[in-house]
């Protein structure tokens, strides 16, 4: 039989906290060494390259975009992918 093991929680909550923050932070927020996207961006230029998109085609609405990349790639919110793709349109921030 196992011995039941005590631990204070306020304790437990904060390790365990601190280990999934620094793992979200390193898995979505910071931008890969190798080609300087976030996870995020790099998954709209993926759905945006699989829907045949580049300098040439003709324009498609963002929501079509969004939706593609929610329905395959992204399990996170709309609001967040539209931000993140508004801002790589933009050559100021």
């Amino acid at each position: 039989m196992k011995a039941e093991k005590t631990s204070d929680l306020q304790e437990e909550l904060e390790k365990r906290f601190l280990t999934y923050a620094l793992s979200t932070i390193v898995s979505r927020s910071l931008p890969d060494v190798r080609d300087g996207l976030k996870p995020i961006h790099r998954r709209i230029l993926f759905a945006m390259e699989s829907m045949g998109m580049n300098a040439a085609s003709k324009h498609v609405k963002s929501a079509k975009i969004i939706g593609e990349v929610l329905g395959k790639y992204h399990p996170h919110g709309d609001s967040s992918t539209y931000e993140s793709m508004v801002r790589m349109a933009q050559d100021f921030s």
